[in-house]
């Protein structure tokens, strides 16, 4: 073989040993980047960031931000911080279902409202979360399975958000301030309570004993303060009655331009 042909062969050799190098060192960087249990990959040409059973106890930090689609589910999350998805502009859908959910912050999905057409929080510990939460998101909400307290919170919650297909089912009344409501299905009941008007009755009772309540006062007050100065101008009279009558007339007539 000639010596320029084995000089190229050798310097392609190199060339592509490099690269695998360099290929091996940025896979060996992206995995410690990530937490344990997490890895990226390509379903039907979206992007996706898999967490599934990776023990985790919060959001993941370093998503990378072109994630189209991120799994978290099954994993120890306990709540969502506000802008815990801030960075991941062109996210999908979302699946945080059967995690330890219990508080939804306001502004979590911040900067999803565009794009986000899914979001699974199914199996958590949601007793109660503001309508706020999900303010001007437009993705399909998966909310069944999770501890609810069925009263006027909630129904707002409910009127907010789109839920998805198949899934108000699964949305049950785990307690309540009404008894016959445990155990039956969220939308089963409110077809027939209105949780908030109830609550609005309730507040207009409630104001309406207060305002009795100052109204008698008030009343009362007038009443012990004319009876007061009657029994003042009783006694004055009798006293007047004690007095001899040229110094009598001269009281009386400076009681009388007292009154007037």
């Amino acid at each position: 073989m000639p010596a320029a042909e084995r000089v190229l062969l050798r310097s392609v050799t190199m060339w592509l040993l490099l690269q695998t190098i360099l290929l091996l060192a940025s896979c060996l960087h992206l995995a410690a980047a990530f937490p344990v249990g997490c890895y990226p990959s390509e379903e039907e040409g979206l992007k996706t960031f898999r967490c599934s059973n990776a023990r985790l106890t919060e959001v993941p930090r370093d998503i990378p931000n072109d994630t189209n689609k991120l799994y978290l589910d099954s994993n120890r999350i306990p709540f969502l911080p506000r802008d815990a998805f801030r960075d991941l502009p062109l996210l999908l859908e979302l699946d945080l279902s059967h995690n330890a959910i219990a508080s939804v912050e306001s502004g979590a999905f911040r900067g999803l409202a565009e794009h986000l057409h899914s979001l699974d929080l199914s199996s958590n510990r949601l007793v109660s979360v503001s309508k706020d939460a999900f303010s001007n998101l437009k993705a399909k909400v998966n909310l069944s399975n999770n501890p609810w307290l069925c009263d006027c919170r909630l129904q707002e919650l409910i009127r907010t958000v789109d839920l998805a297909a198949g899934s108000s089912a699964g949305i049950v009344c785990d307690s309540s301030a009404q008894e016959e409501h445990v155990g039956k299905a969220f939308l089963q009941v409110i077809a027939d309570t209105d949780f908030c008007n109830v609550y609005k009755k309730t507040t207009d009772i409630a104001m309406l004993v207060t305002m009795f309540g100052w109204f008698a006062m008030v009343i009362s007050y007038l009443v012990y303060y004319v009876r007061q100065n009657q029994e003042d101008a009783r006694r004055h009279l009798e006293y007047l009655k004690s007095l001899p009558s040229k110094q009598r007339r001269s009281e009386e007539s400076s009681t009388i331009s007292t009154v007037v």
